[in-house]
């Protein structure tokens, strides 16, 4: 088993708070929230109170030590990503849990409810993978884009046998296999995810994604499919 680091979650700021964009919003908000709850708070450089809140938010997501994240979306630039979570005015704050906006606010509020809202997301993630896993996850995530294949799958495997029900790992592990062409292994890791998030997004693309790969494999050779047109 690869040996994955355990330490204490990180206080980087850099790492828990970061600018976000409609083309990391996947990434930042939806696949990270499968391992540690992320808030995004939306704004826009002519907002008085944004310019209010955001610090404030700021301060208490360091406080808490990586056991969230932040995502700081600017409306503006991001017009697409805000008209899909239907924002009709800013400041709003939305939480993320495991891939589903779960809590949130509009407005500015007092510095104690921005502690309180910080406090209850955080707790959310209870039970979710600790900050060295989330860390083997992030990295496994990229081996994979690198086309790094066995290593990623050796890293989402050891990923599942900390935490059996990290839906990024399963989905991680199957994109792999998917990679290789193993169909059999594919469908395999996806029945092999624990009921409670076997209807995650990510899970059922995956199973989608499968069914077109078993499609196109029974549809046989290029050159064979070519001619049956022909004929």
């Amino acid at each position: 088993m690869l040996e994955l680091n355990t330490a204490a979650p990180t206080t980087d700021t850099g790492a828990l708070i970061k600018d976000g964009s409609e083309q990391s919003f996947m990434q930042d908000v939806i696949e990270t929230s499968q391992s540690v709850p992320v808030i995004v708070d939306f704004w826009a450089p002519w907002c008085g109170p944004c310019k209010t809140l955001g610090p404030a938010l700021e301060a208490a997501v360091t406080a808490a030590q990586g056991a969230v994240q932040m995502v700081k979306l600017n409306v503006d630039e991001n017009q697409a990503i805000a008209g899909q979570l239907q924002i009709q005015s800013i400041p709003t704050v939305y939480a993320f849990w495991q891939g589903k906006p779960v809590d949130g606010f509009q407005g500015a509020v007092p510095g104690s409810e921005i502690q309180a809202f910080v406090d209850r997301v955080s707790a959310m993630g209870n039970g979710a993978p600790d900050g060295g896993l989330a860390d083997a996850l992030s990295t496994a995530q990229e081996m994979l884009a690198d086309g790094d294949i066995e290593d990623a799958a050796q890293t989402f495997a050891a990923i599942l046998e900390e935490e059996p029900s990290t839906v990024g790992a399963y989905a991680g592990l199957a994109q792999c296999y998917l990679a290789q062409g193993d169909l059999e292994q594919v469908e395999a890791t996806l029945n092999g995810a624990p009921a409670e998030i076997s209807k995650a997004p990510e899970l059922e693309a995956l199973y989608a994604q499968l069914e077109l790969a078993k499609q196109a494999a029974g549809a046989g050779p290029l050159g064979e499919l070519q001619a049956a047109v022909e004929a």
